[in-house]
């Protein structure tokens, strides 16, 4: 069966091509329904990787959050029309210590190989899993993205020591958002503060046990762990700002992604005896733990919705560029590729 692939062949120019495939004893094909788009995937489209890393990566489809629909599992574990949840990490190896995630044989989708934006995916059964019946399938479509944030609570909590009175969130964004809400859910003794620069997008984190903008933050304001989701050029403010108002032996879980070296308060970080913790994706466990929490909790989807930005209709290859240069100016919000094809 020919496949229709859509890869971005150089910076904001996508081009369809011609895949075959065979249906096969190991292998489920599942038609996408909903995609969203990552920051990931705009550096990619925009060109902002260096050249040396589009030359390598290019041509290639883009997108790994993505939902769809089972046509085809020789396994039995889905039915035919079943929605699942795309896993975009592909292991090749298992390891006792290191998780899928973070073995650097594992390929990932939209990073050096193709990702969802296909008219099929071909993928393992093992690299689904079944959405719950009802689910907003446009909030759906983000749940990679959501699991890196439970992913990384998850490393947090095997980290910092046991006091948890009170956690700091740095960034105003979807990951910021995201992450917060999470931690209020699944710990709500915890007390959540998110830190910010944008009032308007902070009235939105309604969970949160309070807000601030940075340059407000109370003096003696202080927190016993944190954690840095704002990325990009802003990340070593935050991580610094964390330094100063964390107490002692706390741990800093660092989520945002950074082109550029971020120069950090290495002196206070040996002072206060500081933990720093990164993380990065996530792996099947995650995606399991995140569908039994959606179905638990079914607050969390409402919540999610919030940051449901631009919803655009597939229907050619155009539409796709529209997405993204959409996507570029937005001002909160995941935008996502309803896939008519």
């Amino acid at each position: 069966m020919l496949n229709a692939v859509y890869q971005l062949k150089r910076p904001r120019q996508f081009e369809l091509v011609y895949k075959d495939i065979t249906f096969d004893k190991e292998n489920a094909i599942v038609r996408p329904t909903h995609l969203s788009i990552c920051n990931a995937d705009q550096r990619y489209y925009q060109g902002t990787r260096s050249e040396e890393v589009l030359r390598k990566k290019l041509p290639m489809a883009l997108i790994h959050e993505g939902i769809g629909q089972v046509i085809y599992d020789p396994s039995g574990e889905f039915k035919v029309g079943d929605r699942v949840v795309m896993i975009p990490n592909l292991p090749s190896e298992k390891d006792e210590i290191i998780a899928e995630n973070y073995l650097r044989s594992s390929k990932f989708r939209a990073s050096g190989t193709d990702g969802f934006l296909q008219e099929y995916v071909q993928t393992t059964p093992d690299r689904l899993v079944k959405l719950p019946d009802g689910i907003n399938l446009t909030v759906a479509a983000f749940t990679e993205f959501v699991s890196v944030g439970l992913h990384a609570i998850g490393r947090f909590m095997e980290t910092a020591h046991a006091r948890r009175n009170r956690i700091g969130v740095w960034g105003d964004g979807n990951l910021g958002y995201v992450t917060s809400l999470l931690l209020k859910t699944m710990y709500p003794e915890i007390e959540v503060y998110v830190m910010g620069v944008n009032e308007s997008k902070l009235n939105d984190f309604t969970f949160a046990d309070g807000t601030y903008q940075i340059n407000e933050i109370p003096e003696d304001f202080s927190m016993d762990h944190a954690f840095e989701c704002v990325g990009g050029n802003g990340a070593h403010k935050a991580i610094n700002q964390i330094i100063d108002y964390i107490n002692p032996e706390g741990t800093i879980g660092i989520l945002g992604v950074s082109e550029d070296l971020a120069p950090i308060n290495t002196r206070m970080v040996l002072e206060k005896g500081l933990k720093i913790v990164g993380s990065s994706r996530s792996g099947r466990a995650d995606y399991l733990k995140l569908v039994t929490l959606y179905k638990e909790h079914p607050e969390v989807i409402d919540y999610l919705e919030n940051i449901v930005g631009e919803q655009i209709v597939i229907r050619e290859i155009k539409d796709i560029a529209k997405a993204f240069e959409m996507d570029i100016h937005k001002l909160i919000g995941k935008t996502v590729m309803i896939w008519d094809k």
